[in-house]
């Protein structure tokens, strides 16, 4: 199967990274729309006992709306879901759902560059927050 996802784990507790998410998306031009507490509702529909997960709906209008006029079917997509879940008191995951999928569903050509923008800024959202999971243990190790 191909890899729908960009992922990261960091050596974080989950609510701190939730935050740096929230900031890291704020600075790649993303808002939240959407919050879906994956812990809360399946424990209150099922019943179910899980580790804290999110699911936080990003998007940066102007590509949604260039994406929608290059093919409007695209809004089954949007807005781009992050996950974060937590892995333990320390370890956290984020995916990010790949733009590049919208490429695989749409022969529409002004995709490309929409897709490609969108990839751009969530890698580099992702490389951040990498980059401060790498300072921070290099700092407790110091």
């Amino acid at each position: 199967m191909t890899d729908f996802t960009m992922s990261a784990t960091v050596a974080a507790p989950y609510a701190a990274t939730v935050a740096r998410v929230r900031e890291l998306l704020g600075d790649a031009g993303f808002g939240v729309l959407t919050e879906i507490d994956l812990q809360a509702t399946l424990h209150t529909k099922l019943g179910v006992r899980m580790p804290p997960q999110v699911i936080l709906g990003a998007c940066r209008p102007h590509l949604a709306h260039q994406a929608l006029e290059a093919d409007p079917r695209v809004a089954a997509l949007l807005p781009c879901n992050v996950v974060v879940a937590s892995e333990g008191e320390t370890r956290t995951r984020v995916e990010v759902l790949d733009p590049g999928v919208m490429r695989s569903l749409s022969d529409a050509p002004a995709l490309e560059a929409v897709a490609a923008e969108a990839r751009e800024r969530l890698t580099g959202m992702m490389a951040k927050l990498t980059d401060d999971d790498t300072e921070a243990r290099d700092a407790a190790g110091a």
